[in-house]
């Protein structure tokens, strides 16, 4: 990912798997505040296991470390898949365990999934749980 301005983002992501690329965008539309979601709009690959397609999406976040005092951030929202031209709700609960160490686990619209993270500066490395375990992956992202 690469960090044109502070609310849009570009990038390209590769999944071997499938031998496919795709871009990466997302545009801050709505800065987060104390009483405020963020909502993020965007543009990645279809949803989690499919071969092709891309996926355009609409979220809205809140970190909820205020109001409740846990690090948590769930998310809500919507996306249109091209590989089944389908549109389904989507979202997920961000824990912080801190130290650069999150857990996520989201819901795609069709499946269930958790990712297990790690960042250290501008690097990032993820185990992906493919439904709930079926299936593992190993990404590595870097923020420049």
């Amino acid at each position: 990912m690469y960090v044109i301005k502070p609310r849009l983002r570009a990038g390209i992501e590769w999944n071997p798997h499938a031998d496919d690329w795709s871009p990466l965008l997302n545009i801050h539309l709505v800065e987060e505040s104390k009483r405020r979601p963020a909502v993020v709009l965007g543009v990645s690959s279809d949803r989690i296991g499919t071969p092709e397609g891309k996926s355009y999406y609409v979220t809205v976040a809140k970190d909820l470390r205020r109001e409740i005092g846990l690090k948590v951030a769930p998310y809500v929202g919507i996306a249109h898949g091209t590989f089944e031209s389908r549109t389904r709700a989507i979202g997920g609960l961000n824990v912080d365990l801190g130290r650069g160490v999150t857990v996520l686990g989201l819901f795609d619209g069709v499946h269930a999934h958790a990712v297990a993270s790690v960042q250290s500066g501008k690097h990032g490395f993820s185990a992906v749980f493919v439904r709930m375990g079926k299936r593992v992956g190993l990404s590595y992202n870097v923020v420049f």
